[in-house]
């Protein structure tokens, strides 16, 4: 089935592009062999729309004089801030200056637990305060210099292109997207445009039945030409969809909340995804949304009173999350978890007379999990920089939010330098974002060893460039070239139980030899080469 076009397929139930990802047992299997068994992790993303206050989500305690002065309405009073302080040194770290706004008591409790960390001052080089243009720059990993660095595709897209490039379509799609009607552009791969799977609201359940009474018989009659081609690859991806919605469906009936969650839209999509994994839904990263935090005017709904809209958006945040981490916490599961927040940018300063903030630049970043190290990256903000001149704006960006995601990529899940610097196309520099990871982000005994990076089976290929095996995904016959025909070489092919199911002794004319496999059915195989000279494993699709 042809995958170099996208064939966008929208409905009542959702705007769907589909890649799906092997099942459980079959990647643990490849990965034990090799010791680096990583493949069930997954990453949970809340994106908070509109742009967060961090000035008043994380307070700088060591310049608060300045702060007050800078918001003197809407400025939150040190008698009801959380500071952090009197959580143990050996948590918290040497940086004592730092409070949470009162409605995040559940972040203060994961940071207590050593399960939260805060990134200070995140943004990018070049701002562009434009919800939609930021948007889309956080989307398609770009510095904000120009749009050379990825206008069609998205960095998680092409992340999963580089690290899951041997899957093809069987059983999950590699992301999840809820509580937006619109795919994020951020799924979309630079030649899979259809990556993710967007649910629209939160009823996973009845997914499937929505979603497979919207077409009637496919034709049978399929012609010989470029439009039959098209159709076919339409019809393809029409069944696809129904097998991958029936997935949801499956996983969700499957799975079970441990948790009592609150009444909000953000705490039914984690409960949501809470189940999904607990259900055996094996996508890699999920993505949901909090918005609202475009908060011009009432942000506070009086002068030095801190209830109002931004009090009530993070106590939707704290509540959501704290319930998300007893969910995943209440099992295994959450030894495979780690989520984060973001935002395209922060607010600014100053107050702007409407008990609001204007659009700024950086804004803290909050990474929460089993394997997350309890701290604070980062130093407080420098309010000097508040200057009229410069119109009351925050500009020091201390983390470009490109290397929390590149640390998550390669700590957490295995990915190598070469992919990263594929997903994260960057104008402003040329070094690695790996070069400046946040090396305390995660727990040591959480952290993927450095041998293990590669891809999602970390089956390392051959250093010699002895053996060339094509094409993958495969149909029927396996081909393999040598660059020594003349040595004896034998094969094993492994199914995805691990057993041996053909072996023998290559036979090469002109360099080549063939595997033949009629007979197989599709799924993931494990082929090992080998002579006097070398030996390889190579992980091998039957489509």
């Amino acid at each position: 089935m042809k995958r170099r076009q996208f064939v966008k397929l929208t409905s009542t139930a959702s705007a769907m592009g589909l890649m799906p990802f092997q099942v459980q047992a079959s990647l643990k299997l490849a990965n034990s062999v090799f010791n680096c068994d990583f493949t069930n992790r997954k990453l949970v993303l809340i994106e908070l729309s509109g742009g967060n206050d961090g000035l008043n989500t994380v307070i700088p305690i060591n310049v608060f004089t300045n702060y007050q002065n800078l918001r003197p309405n809407i400025f939150i009073p040190s008698s009801q801030y959380l500071p952090l302080s009197a959580i143990d040194s050996g948590i918290q770290g040497t940086n004592q200056d730092i409070a949470l706004h009162p409605a995040l008591s559940g972040f203060q409790t994961l940071f207590a637990q050593d399960q939260m960390r805060i990134i200070q001052s995140v943004g990018y080089p070049y701002q562009n305060k434009s919800h939609f243009a930021s948007k889309d720059i956080y989307a398609t990993g770009n510095d904000g210099s120009s749009w050379t660095n990825g206008n069609s595709s998205g960095w998680i897209g092409r992340f999963m292109e580089q690290h899951y490039n041997q899957f093809i379509p069987t059983t999950f799609p590699l992301g999840v997207q809820i509580g937006s009607p619109n795919l994020n552009l951020g799924f979309h791969g630079v030649v899979e445009h259809g990556l993710a799977i967007n649910i629209n609201g939160q009823d996973a359940e009845n997914f499937y039945s929505v979603l497979s009474g919207l077409a009637g018989d496919a034709p049978t009659n399929i012609p010989n030409s470029d439009y039959g081609t098209e159709l076919q690859y339409i019809i393809d991806t029409d069944a696809l969809s129904n097998q991958y919605s029936e997935t949801i469906s499956n996983a969700f009936s499957a799975g079970t909340n441990l948790a009592t969650y609150p009444d909000s839209n953000l705490a039914n999509q984690l409960k949501t995804v809470a189940r999904l994994i607990r259900g055996n839904m094996q996508s890699k990263v999920y993505l949901v949304t909090l918005g609202g935090f475009d908060t011009h005017n009432a942000q506070n709904q009086g002068s030095g009173d801190i209830l109002g809209k931004h009090n009530n958006l993070l106590s939707e945040l704290s509540g959501a999350v704290s319930a998300f981490m007893q969910d995943i916490n209440a099992d295994s599961i959450g030894d495979d978890v780690v989520g984060l927040t973001f935002s395209e940018f922060g607010r600014k300063a100053k107050e702007n007379g409407s008990l609001g903030t204007d659009h700024g630049e950086v804004a803290p970043m909050f990474v929460f999990g089993r394997a997350v190290q309890s701290g604070i990256s980062g130093t407080n903000v420098d309010l000097t920089e508040a200057t009229e001149d410069n119109n009351f704006q925050v500009e020091s960006v201390q983390y470009d939010y490109r290397t929390t995601f590149a640390t998550l990529f390669q700590d957490f899940l295995g990915a190598s330098d070469s992919q990263i610097d594929a997903t994260f196309l960057d104008n402003s520099t040329n070094s690695s974002f790996t070069d400046s990871k946040i090396n305390e982000l995660l727990k040591n005994s959480h952290k993927v060893d450095a041998s293990c990076y590669n891809e999602a089976l970390n089956i390392p290929e051959p250093t010699t460039g002895e053996w060339a095996i094509f094409p993958n995904p495969f149909q029927d016959d396996i081909n393999v070239t040598s660059e020594y025909p003349e040595l004896e070489t034998h094969f094993e092919l492994h199914n995805q139980t691990g057993q041996i199911i053909k072996k023998g002794a290559l036979n090469f004319r002109n360099a080549k030899a063939i595997i033949t496999t009629n007979g197989l059915a599709r799924g993931l195989y494990i082929l090992t080469l080998n002579n006097r000279h070398d030996k390889s494993v190579h992980k091998l699709i039957k489509h």
